[in-house]
């Protein structure tokens, strides 16, 4: 068992021996981050005034996992009708989105770390041609010396943000990725960023660490066999942007951390944990408080919390899909009943939907896990793609061999032009979809793909 102080100590002086001794301390300055965007809150409410004065009174955020994830999480915390999040390439969900905005009153946001994600250029891409290409209703956030940089320099977007190139993806949540849209949203950023500073500071003691005490409870549990992570419900979904902080920083080699939220905590196999958020604002101190007990955690673990080497595995099926010209035929294969009755103790089944979210499909997803947890009586987990590549997807494919995956798709709807692409949505999340079970398979995982019935 690591020792508590000295773990913390190490963590803070950003010694990567405390882990593997890899590239570590080049990926921690997500410990500093409230304090430093605290300096930047007049900069975000400035620009964020400008826009309403404008008349923009909606925001839509294009992002994936780590850009896309905090932001759909402070939405729901903060009941913010006026953002909206596009982490879907399904052509009937940007259609639905597109009936419901007034293109000409809403700012669209596009946000990527290395600029050079494909379904967020995609979107912006589209709606950058819809909307007539009106640069002042755009706005980037991306880390400096970006493609996505350079295209909004080249545009005159309305903003660019620049990220902390020290921090990753899914410890973005208190950086701009995370505050330009809570911004935008109208939501008090300085009180989310002084709560997380307070952490901050808590999670530099020796004893009363709340986010220490967090992990080393989540790395004691797994030494144990208790890997699932059973995250209770929140309003907000506290557990969406928990999955990814889990799944990516300790899902390799072999080894991981299950994020399971809403499922039960009773089995030998799970433990229980419960997001401490009093009120809205304290969502910016569990941000930091989680983000420090997965770093814990991992070493535990003894993995680079940081890095995600099997990510790009399904990123490249997808384009060795996309390059052949053709559009995956995406056929049924094996069934529910096959997968089930592979089902091993301490396993874990997952429902991966490359579905248009929505309240309707929530449910008759909501419908196939009851039926998995029922049957094999694991821990259940779902995600839509291709949202869950962004941030389960390295645990499932360098994590433990032991999940039981359901692909779940449909036919896709009519086709919907990408501007610049010989391909449109409807062909990329078909291909997603068959990159990412063909990596899975490739890795031995035991996979299963229905098509989801119509009602």
């Amino acid at each position: 068992m690591p020792d508590r102080a000295e773990t913390v100590d190490r963590i803070w002086e950003r010694d990567p021996t405390v882990w593997t001794g890899a590239d570590e301390a080049k990926w921690l300055g997500w410990l500093d981050e409230p304090r430093r965007m605290r300096e930047r809150v007049g900069q975000l409410k400035a620009f964020a005034d400008g826009v309403a004065a404008d008349g923009l009174d909606t925001v839509v955020l294009l992002g994936m996992g780590g850009s896309s994830l905090a932001p759909e999480v402070l939405r729901r915390t903060f009941s913010a009708r006026a953002l909206h999040v596009l982490d879907t390439t399904h052509p009937t969900a940007i259609r639905a989105l597109e009936a419901e905005l007034d293109l000409g009153r809403t700012l669209f946001v596009s946000a990527s770390k290395s600029g050079s994600t494909l379904e967020t250029r995609s979107h912006t891409e589209y709606f950058w041609k819809k909307t007539g290409g009106k640069a002042a209703q755009f706005a980037a956030v991306t880390d400096p010396g970006s493609q996505l940089e350079t295209l909004a320099t080249e545009r005159g977007f309305r903003g660019i943000f620049h990220g902390e190139p020290t921090i990753g993806g899914r410890y973005s949540a208190l950086s701009p990725f995370g505050m330009v849209p809570a911004a935008l949203a109208g939501i008090d950023v300085d009180a989310l960023l002084a709560s997380g500073e307070e952490m901050a500071d808590r999670c530099r003691r020796g004893e009363g660490n709340p986010g220490y005490e967090l992990g080393a409870a989540f790395g004691a549990g797994w030494s144990e066999g208790r890997d699932k992570i059973c995250i209770a419900d929140t309003e907000g979904g506290f557990g969406l942007w928990a999955e990814q902080l889990i799944a990516e920083s300790t899902g390799k080699q072999g080894r991981g951390l299950v994020p399971a939220p809403g499922e039960s905590p009773d089995g030998t196999d799970r433990q229980w944990a419960v997001p401490d958020l009093a009120g809205p604002a304290a969502l910016g101190g569990e941000f930091f408080r989680w983000e420090f007990a997965v770093a814990v955690a991992a070493t535990w673990l003894e993995i680079n919390p940081f890095d995600q080497p099997d990510v790009q595995a399904a990123k490249d099926k997808t384009n060795e899909v996309l390059e052949t010209g053709k559009e995956p035929a995406l056929e049924d294969d094996s069934s529910i009943d096959e997968l089930v009755a592979q089902a091993r103790e301490g396993d874990y089944a997952c429902v991966q939907a490359f579905i248009p979210p929505s309240d309707e499909n929530d449910r008759r997803i909501a419908q196939i896990a009851g039926e998995l947890r029922s049957r094999t009586g694991c821990v259940v987990t779902h995600g839509y793609g291709p949202r869950y590549l962004h941030s389960t997807g390295q645990l499932h494919k360098g994590g433990p061999n032991t999940g039981l995956f359901l692909q779940v798709v449909d036919d896709g709807g009519e086709e919907l032009a990408i501007p610049g692409k010989p391909f449109g949505f409807r062909r990329l999340i078909r291909a997603q979809a068959a990159g990412d079970y063909a990596s899975l398979k490739e890795r031995g995982r035991r996979v299963a793909r229905i098509h989801l019935e119509k009602d």
